[in-house]
């Protein structure tokens, strides 16, 4: 399988913020669509928050961000571009870097929570609350010539890219079960739709499906991506010499959580049935470690920019509810303490 790597996002806004001194109320590790609006809703309710982000965002490669109502169209790059100032207008940071460990700490002497982070370069904070949005990897099927044009005319998502592609003659590399599925629905947006089995065992009720709606099921092995002369894809080669002209070719990339450097934090994982696998989460993003949450796509794996933002936004508001709790009992604790 092929790891997908990210290009830099950032553009011009490339600035860091100093890391914080002292104890935050939240640390968000992760700078997406759901660490920042978490950091939003933490910031805006006058919480000292902290954005740790590396800059490797899973949607780089694409040129826009497609169904999130009023930014259709809009780069991802500009989003988080947006998202950042934001967080900074309300008092929040946002600091470039990359976790390496991040692990509970000796909590404060009212019995709160600490968490302790700590940065590639050296550097470390200590928070009351944390806030994991760390996003995933995209690993594709080791195929030639497949990676380089991820995000462009190789896609996965139907909802995502489906509009842009519509009547293009559009190939489904399958990779087993998963693929199945987005096959009927890209077949909504074109007429000309292959579905190249590439060892997946198709089964006869599957294959009755796609002959019902007119997808054409290619057994012979896929063994390379072949592009034009324009750089553009063009086809996709078969083990027998044959070349089948497409224009997009839809996978399902497995997906991997990110979650490197949080191995201390103790959070459990779970393999799903798309392949993926990413944190486990309860209502809110609240997780069964104390203090910790999980937001957007290191948790679900299936959410696109405005859930991830809606399941940050959601996880901030919790942890802001907490951390009002976690006050009360020790101002309750301090008048208990000068009475005695």
């Amino acid at each position: 399988m092929t790891q997908v790597t990210q290009r830099p996002p950032f553009g011009e806004d490339s600035a860091s913020d100093v890391l914080a001194e002292g104890t935050v109320d939240a640390v968000v590790i992760g700078g997406g669509a759901a660490g920042l609006n978490g950091a939003l809703i933490l910031a805006r309710s006058r919480r000292s928050v902290v954005v740790i982000d590396s800059g490797s965002p899973r949607n780089a490669p694409a040129e826009a961000v497609h169904g999130l109502l009023a930014l259709d169209g809009t780069p991802p790059s500009e989003i988080l571009r947006r998202g950042r100032e934001q967080v900074r207008q309300y008092g929040g940071r946002v600091v470039r870097g990359e976790v390496v460990s991040a692990e509970s700490a000796a909590p404060s002497a009212d019995g709160d929570l600490r968490f302790t982070v700590t940065l590639a370069d050296g550097r470390s904070l200590t928070a009351r609350r944390v806030l994991v949005a760390t996003g995933l990897t995209d690993v594709l099927p080791e195929v030639p010539g497949l990676a380089e044009h991820w995000g462009h005319s190789v896609v996965h998502c139907p909802f995502c890219h489906g509009w842009e592609v519509r009547d293009e003659p559009i190939g489904v590399l399958g990779a087993g079960a998963a693929s199945i599925g987005p096959a009927l629905l890209f077949r909504q947006l074109t007429e000309d739709l292959i579905y190249f089995t590439n060892g997946t065992d198709l089964d006869a009720d599957s294959r009755a499906r796609f002959a019902a709606r007119g997808i054409r099921v290619v057994d012979t092995p896929v063994t390379e991506i072949v592009s034009g002369p324009d750089g553009a894809l063009a086809g996709v080669r078969l083990a027998d010499g044959q070349v089948v002209a497409r224009r997009v070719l839809a996978v399902s990339p497995q997906m991997q959580a990110r979650t490197r450097g949080l191995e201390g934090l103790g959070l459990p994982v779970r393999d799903l049935p798309n392949m993926a696998r990413g944190f486990v989460s309860g209502p809110a993003g609240a997780t069964e470690v104390p203090g910790v949450w999980v937001a957007g796509n290191a948790t679900d794996p299936v959410a696109q920019v405005g859930a991830s933002a809606a399941a940050g936004a959601l996880a901030g508001a919790d942890i802001t509810k907490m951390l009002a709790i976690a006050d009360t009992d020790a101002a309750l604790h301090a008048i208990a303490e000068v009475n005695a």
